[in-house]
């Protein structure tokens, strides 16, 4: 079985995540081929697709939320996604158990004796109004009837799990600030969720297993899990397991993939890339060793973000006054230091709408 090496990885991944060339694609194409972006944080799925896309306007992505034609909500890892309104209603009746089930994994002692089918029906009646609420209201509307959990358990069973819902405008607009307000999803959306399949049956496990590859591959079940959160997708790998072809890593473990999707020469060049915080390039695996070296695996889950140079990440960075400020976590080259500052400056221009050009790249470790 053919070995890909860590290099061969890293540039795969970044043919799939759009990160080798700036692509030409429209945004609402681009979150469905990345199969969303993780985005508890408003802004940071403007960067992510601003260092992928050839063009992008944040306003299109704004408009697109307005328009319902994506939405923000609760998915994969339990965490917020921004994804297509189509992927969200045939998705979401597949992570329902996932979603319960990491809940009760924080709060388990507290919701202990709550039938959670009678609070997923109490919040649903709430809801009913269409009147949007935060996860606080929602929940001090129903402590009477069960008052031991306290508001934040059964906000966040009821708006993270039990209860399919939106995120609704003018939250995750660009450059605006607003709390969380919650509609119904079917509501908002206008449609209702897809049921689930048949028992015996999977389809939307093997269409997630064919999007990710597609997105993240080639790849291990491992990394899948990791990715969405669902433990249940054996099943739906084996039934498509003939469609696939296989590899191995330098661990020896078995990668899965399509068998037409793009696997770059090792040595194609790759381009410094401003990464926002929490990107999925870096969350979508268990094994991040193809982009991160293991000393700074914890900086993706910290929410920090990151500058790839020659693909893997090199460098944290933030913003201060307007000014990009690059910080090294090994030593650049004259050359990286030049391309880095460059890539920097035309961040600095779109976070400001071309009126600073600052970029800050501070010393190299020693």
């Amino acid at each position: 079985m053919t070995v890909l090496d860590t290099r061969a990885l890293n540039r795969a991944t970044l043919a799939r995540q759009l990160l080798l060339d700036h692509a030409d694609m429209p945004v609402l194409d681009a979150i469905a081929h990345l199969c969303g972006l993780q985005a508890q944080e408003p802004q940071e799925p403007f960067v992510g697709l601003w260092s992928r896309l050839r063009t992008f306007d944040p306003a299109t992505l704004s408009d697109l939320l307005t328009r319902r034609s994506v939405v923000r909500t609760h998915l994969m890892r339990r965490t917020v996604h921004l994804l297509t309104a189509d992927d969200t209603l045939a998705w979401r009746a597949r992570h329902d158990l996932m979603l319960r089930q990491r809940v009760l994994g924080t709060y388990r002692r507290e919701l202990t004796g709550v039938d959670l089918d009678e609070l997923a029906t109490a919040g649903r009646a709430v809801m009913a109004d269409d009147e949007p609420r935060s996860m606080t209201e929602l929940a001090r509307a129903l402590t009477e009837r069960w008052p031991a959990p306290g508001p934040r358990p059964l906000g966040e069973m009821l708006i993270a799990a039990l209860i399919p819902m939106a995120q609704l405008p003018p939250r995750g607009l660009w450059r605006t600030r607003a709390g969380v307000r919650n509609v119904l999803l079917s509501s908002w959306l206008g449609r209702e969720i897809d049921p689930p399949a048949p028992k015996g049956s999977d389809p939307v496990g093997e269409a997630l297993v064919r999007r990710y590859l597609a997105a993240f591959g080639p790849a291990a079940t491992a990394d899948l899990r990791a990715w969405c959160g669902l433990a249940g997708l054996p099943a739906a790998v084996a039934a498509i397991r003939e469609e696939l072809v296989t590899f191995r890593d330098e661990h020896g473990r078995e990668l899965l993939d399509l068998p037409d999707a793009p696997r770059p020469d090792p040595d194609t060049p790759a381009p410094v890339r401003f990464l926002p915080a929490f990107d999925n390039a870096l969350l979508g695996y268990h094994d991040r060793s193809r982009i991160v070296d293991d000393a700074h695996r914890g900086l993706s889950v910290a929410g920090a973000r990151v500058v790839l140079v020659d693909g893997r990440v090199a460098a944290t960075w933030s913003v201060n006054a307007g000014t990009v400020v690059v910080t090294p976590l090994r030593r650049f080259s004259r050359t990286d230091r030049t391309t880095v500052a460059e890539q920097g400056r035309a961040l600095a221009a779109f976070l400001s709408d071309n009126d600073s050009h600052r970029v800050q790249i501070a010393a190299s470790p020693r």
